[in-house]
């Protein structure tokens, strides 16, 4: 059974800091692309952050130099890493895992909340 398992998230106050785990069982992890995504009430899911197989990163722009995004194969874990954060960066968190030759995420973990209070 595949299974991604979010942590990590919770009430920070402007200008905070988190760290979300996202532990992966049941995938040969070390050859999945990982990303997080969020979606805040009313708005689309979009992608904040991913890292390829070999560690290529990519960022949305309303997060770069603030979120960093890592993995470690052998704990079979992705992180997300958050820093300054804003109000509008409050939504629910999710991790995802594409796997090679796929055009779309295929599993995803059942999100952890971020709240940013001004």
């Amino acid at each position: 059974q595949v299974q991604l398992v979010e942590s990590g998230g919770g009430l920070v106050q402007d200008g905070g800091s988190l760290r979300l785990s996202c532990a992966a069982s049941g995938i040969i992890f070390s050859i999945n692309d990982m990303g997080w995504y969020r979606q805040a009430p009313g708005k689309q899911r979009e992608l904040v952050a991913s890292i390829t197989t070999g560690g290529r990163l990519n960022y949305a722009d309303s997060v770069k130099g603030r979120f960093a995004i890592s993995r470690d194969n052998a704990k079979n874990t992705v992180y997300l890493q958050m820093n300054s954060l804003r109000p509008e960066d409050t939504a629910v968190y999710y991790c995802a895992t594409v796997p090679r030759g796929a055009l779309v995420p295929k599993y995803w973990g059942q999100g952890t909340q971020v709240t940013v209070s001004s």
